[in-house]
């Protein structure tokens, strides 16, 4: 994994949510006032159309290379834009096979959900996976499919056993301003947010404030 990535405040995008507005310009707003990382996500766009949403993403981030852009689940898409890394869920390509189609280089995280879920994941060679994604924290709209949430005490407990295990985590899930602190001080790299800045009127403002939220230096 390129070690300058920085999860801290982690944007999931949602197409929906962000619309009327495109999702590049959220993305843009978002990372102006703070968002240190973004992934592109649109399960319901095709391989052509989530091509083209990459590439626009990644024009908007041409002048903030501190900024990483990470893929959600299409493998394909990541390498022929050259993105950052892939995220994949349970239901995706493994993540030993994603790993050898993207080779050392690319970060590659993984979405878990329970203990056994983790287990598995560090069950594979070292350098497979380098970041896991502990989901949900909470129900929420963004992801009716996901299972029953961890809560606080699961997200802390998780973070630590990742952490022993060299690995990076963050939490997603029905995360806003009002209780990302919360998740933060589980012991967790990072807060993933969609629809608190993609829903947002003013998505820059929304990044700063969960910033705040979150006390990282500007």
């Amino acid at each position: 994994m390129n070690r300058t990535f920085d999860p801290r405040l982690y944007l999931v995008t949602d197409t929906a949510f962000c619309a009327p507005r495109s999702v590049p310009d959220v993305v843009a707003a978002a990372v102006a006032g703070g968002v240190t990382a973004v992934q592109v996500r649109d399960k319901m766009a095709g391989r052509r159309d989530l091509l083209a949403l990459t590439r626009a993403v990644q024009a908007v981030l041409a002048d903030r290379p501190d900024v990483r852009l990470v893929v959600n689940d299409a493998v394909d898409v990541a390498l022929l834009t050259g993105a950052d890394g892939v995220h994949v869920g349970a239901d995706d390509l493994p993540a030993a096979d994603v790993r050898a189609l993207l080779g050392p280089g690319p970060l590659v995280g993984v979405s878990v959900g329970s203990a056994d879920d983790l287990r598995d994941v560090l069950a594979l060679p070292a350098g497979t996976v380098d970041l896991v994604g502990l989901s949900p924290v909470w129900a929420t709209p963004t992801k009716p499919d996901a299972g029953p949430g961890l809560g606080l005490d699961g997200v802390r407990e998780l973070a630590a056993v990742a952490h022993a295990g060299g690995l990076v985590s963050v939490a997603i899930g029905g995360i806003h301003a009002g209780n990302a602190a919360a998740v933060a001080a589980t012991g967790v790299d990072g807060v993933c947010v969609v629809s608190d800045i993609c829903a947002a009127p003013d998505p820059a403002a929304a990044a700063r404030t969960l910033r705040a939220a979150l006390q990282v230096p500007a």
